[in-house]
């Protein structure tokens, strides 16, 4: 099961996931999330996987489908609460990793 924590303040979207982030939720990211961000056309998304117990390649790939949206709409896409076990499989995706949503907040000029 996954649970999504969707906050908007000062210009960045927050995603905070808990739960797993695998074949049977990724539907969740593709069906809520990006269609959100494509609504509002939304140009910082921060998601934090800091709560995520299990991730799997559809997961993986349902991160990808938001990077690619974000990029579409010449935005940035962050993640942060990476676990050690998850690491080397997010590297693939060539997202810009922090270990704590205030890191990243650093790094955005809004």
């Amino acid at each position: 099961m996954l649970k999504m924590d969707l906050e908007y303040d000062k210009g960045i979207f927050f995603a905070r996931l808990e739960g797993s982030l695998n074949k049977k939720s990724s539907y969740k990211i593709n069906n809520y999330l990006i269609p959100v961000i494509r609504k509002h056309q939304i140009k910082e998304v921060i998601i934090n996987l800091e709560k995520i117990r299990e991730l799997d390649n559809i997961g993986i790939s349902a991160l990808m489908n938001v990077k690619s949206m974000v990029r579409c709409i010449k935005g940035h896409i962050y993640l942060c609460g990476i676990k050690k076990e998850f690491a080397l499989s997010l590297k693939c995706l060539h997202i810009k990793m922090g270990f704590q949503e205030g890191d990243i907040i650093k790094l955005i000029k809004v």
